[in-house]
């Protein structure tokens, strides 16, 4: 809103004249939230991956899945225990940002929470990584040119990233059997099975005791697969730099999950004009 008050680019944009009054700020946090309430960044992404399959950019049938962690915008000093009712005393250091010493102790989703956002949990990527209150962002890519058909966000939970991929999976479009290629974390009996269920083979890397066996690996389009899915890590480099999705602003699954799906549109279009198609 400042912006527009002394941008004439801004104004023009949004199409107000010269002299017309700039609106409350409280006007777009209204806005925002019918816009939530309606899923609007959902209906927009559709339509764009709807102008991508129009100019033949989309497979039909080869797609990859993966998940990535969102900073949540919560600090650890408001991860809290549940059970812990609000101190009477006032802190030992004045100001906003007191003093919390919680090293040494022991702290978890089942017993803390944060008092900033609720919806945030504590989570890591891997082995070694400092574990951040964050959400877990989803993306369903087709493999022909790296483009996302699917989006959605959960909290970050263990089994997060192999729930949201069954619930985009059988959203695929059309009766013809599909690959869907996926990391490690998905190679669990669970997942393979019910990705069967559902009509897709699941090109999922293996592990140790693979649930995935020859009747999968002996094909050459398997190895395809994992070679062309770790283009949607491209996917999530753009979303934390240019997408400015690395911590995220918003605080609650559902405000995250609008601002991850419009990144993920607006993605999209950036992918399909560096194709030669206009977005337009």
């Amino acid at each position: 809103m400042e912006h527009i008050r002394f941008n004439l680019l801004y104004r023009w944009f949004v199409g107000l004249d010269l002299q017309d009054p700039v609106w409350d700020p409280s006007t777009f946090s209204k806005n925002r939230d019918r816009l939530i309430e309606a899923d609007i960044a959902l209906e927009f992404l559709k339509k764009v991956v709807a102008k991508a399959g129009e100019e033949g950019l989309l497979s039909a049938s080869l797609f990859s899945v993966d998940g990535t962690l969102l900073e949540a915008w919560a600090s650890l000093k408001s991860f809290r225990p549940k059970d812990d009712p609000p101190s009477q005393e006032p802190p030992a250091q004045q100001g906003r940002n007191e003093d919390v010493d919680f090293h040494g102790e022991k702290r978890s989703n089942t017993s803390h929470a944060s008092t900033t956002d609720p919806e945030a949990k504590l989570a890591k990527k891997g082995k070694g990584k400092e574990a951040k209150l964050s959400y877990t962002g989803h993306v369903l890519m087709e493999n022909r040119n790296g483009l996302a058909v699917d989006a959605n966000v959960t909290q970050a939970t263990g089994t997060c990233e192999r729930e949201a991929a069954l619930e985009m999976i059988q959203e695929i479009p059309g009766d013809s059997r599909a690959t869907v290629a996926a990391d490690k974390a998905y190679d669990t009996k669970d997942f393979v099975k019910q990705c069967r269920a559902n009509n897709v083979v699941p090109h999922v890397a293996q592990k140790k005791n693979s649930a995935i066996d020859a009747r999968t690996t002996r094909h050459e389009g398997y190895a395809v697969s994992l070679r062309k899915r770790k283009r949607i890590e491209e996917i999530f480099g753009w979303l934390k730099t240019v997408g400015c999705l690395r911590k995220t602003r918003y605080r609650g699954v559902s405000r995250v999950h609008w601002i991850f799906t419009f990144a993920i549109a607006a993605y999209n279009l950036v992918r399909m004009t560096n194709l030669g198609i206009s977005a337009a």
